[in-house]
């Protein structure tokens, strides 16, 4: 299935988030099928990336550097390691952060709250994923 996934652009001055196509296997039933076989085709495309040795990047252009300190953070690779993801850790680990309400997913602008709740999806439906941030100095 044939999805769009809003991705933060680094450096944009207009819109900072932009639609990227990803493809899915199958049709996921429920939000709990979807998060598993988003976090399924992200770990088997990193292990691809660490299998073409693809772990090491050239160094940073100077526009790469000031784009990044603008969102606040500087990487300086990809992959980081040259181990392959254990793929069914990678989907329990997802499945885990998303009951924990360490991120929050929308469908179409749609929030999702419940990983066993029912999902209809159609071609081109867009997925956004939203890493929350504890803004405290303590846990709770």
């Amino acid at each position: 299935m044939k999805l769009k996934v809003e991705v933060k652009q680094l450096g944009a001055r207009g819109k900072k988030v932009a639609p990227v196509p990803f493809e899915i296997e199958g049709v996921p039933g429920t939000a709990g099928e979807l998060i598993a076989a988003t976090a399924k085709k992200c770990a088997e495309e990193y292990n691809e990336r660490v299998r073409r040795g693809e772990t090491v990047q050239s160094p940073l252009s100077e526009r790469q550097i000031n784009d990044m300190a603008g969102i606040g953070r500087i990487t300086f690779g990809i992959c980081n390691g040259d181990k392959e993801q254990d793929i069914r850790k990678a989907v329990d680990n997802a499945l885990l952060a998303f009951r924990d309400g360490l991120f929050c997913m929308f469908i179409n602008g749609t929030q999702v709250t419940e990983a066993d709740r029912a999902i209809e999806l159609q071609e081109d439906d867009v997925l956004t994923f939203i890493r929350l941030t504890m803004l405290t100095g303590r846990m709770w």
